[in-house]
């Protein structure tokens, strides 16, 4: 089947042609994350736009959380993972690997900072306050 475009040039001054500085192409790529959670962590929030200011909040409040160990399991309350998500099943909506990828868990964590305090400064001082983010 064979389709025809409308002529629609006459709508240039209803919907005017913006040029951006620079367009995706497919030569464009960004690197696969390797390397340790913190490397990928600290790449991941900023592809997310955060500024380099908020790093030193994240590192300290998955620091105090989990060290940074994928593993890592609270006895008492059952958190799990780098980002200590509490139940620990709520990181299957980053993917099925939750259990076992460090970058699934930041995946996960970095969205749930996002949308429950803003910032991981905010969520760093919410944890500060209360003892638990």
């Amino acid at each position: 089947m064979q389709w025809d475009l409308p002529n629609v040039r006459y709508l240039r001054h209803v919907h005017p042609v913006r040029h951006h500085a620079k367009r995706a192409s497919r030569s464009d790529y960004r690197a696969a994350l390797s390397g340790s959670p913190q490397t990928a962590a600290h790449a991941m929030m900023l592809r997310a736009g955060w500024s380099e200011s908020e790093w030193t909040c994240l590192d300290s409040l998955w620091m105090r959380e989990s060290n940074w160990n994928t593993y890592a399991t609270n006895s008492s309350s059952g958190a799990y993972g780098i980002p200590q998500s509490l139940p620990a099943t709520k990181m299957a909506t980053a993917g099925a690997d939750w259990r076992t990828n460090p970058i699934t868990q930041i995946r996960w964590g970095l969205s749930y900072i996002s949308s429950s305090y803003g910032s991981p400064c905010a969520a760093l001082a919410h944890s500060s306050s209360y003892g638990f983010y």
